[in-house]
């Protein structure tokens, strides 16, 4: 089944390919490989998800942030290349979660993320090499930010 047909089947409805805040692409294309900048939490309404994991946010919170980001990058993508059907995989998945020293379940929160895009692009193709990192800032006081790396189709 088709990215595109899945999340119809899903019953999910991405949200505007959020704009760029500051000097970068959201997406540059090199050859079949497609690099996604960071993005951040950024909700339907237009208010950021805001916190730190361990402080202000427990697990669950942050895998909502997560998938929040998810359906962001998924909105990029669909922007930049016409449809989601254009990816033949994702590569791999590079979280950053803002959290205290003592928090330390970086990867349940990036699993908002990561299920999200096994669940729209498939068991193989949607599952990819990742990286959940924690630290102690990010832009805008979001609670999470991912970037990711895509082979697409030419």
């Amino acid at each position: 089944m088709s990215a595109e047909a899945r999340l119809a089947e899903l019953g999910i409805e991405l949200p505007n390919a959020p704009k760029p805040m500051g000097v970068y692409k959201p997406l540059v294309i090199s050859g079949t490989m497609a690099y996604l900048s960071g993005h951040g939490p950024l909700q339907a309404d237009g208010n950021l998800i805001t916190g730190r994991l361990g402080l202000d946010l427990d697990v669950e919170s942050g895998y909502e942030a997560a998938r929040v980001t998810g359906l962001c990058m998924l909105a990029t993508l669909r922007s930049e290349l016409g449809s989601l059907d254009r990816v033949k995989r994702l590569v791999k998945l590079l979280g950053l979660v803002r959290s205290t020293d003592s928090f330390d379940q970086q990867p349940a929160v990036i699993n908002g993320c990561s299920e999200l895009f096994r669940d729209i692009f498939g068991e193989d193709a949607g599952v990819a090499a990742r990286s959940a990192l924690g630290t102690n800032s990010l832009p805008g006081r979001i609670a999470v930010e991912i970037e990711a790396i895509f082979e697409i189709e030419a």
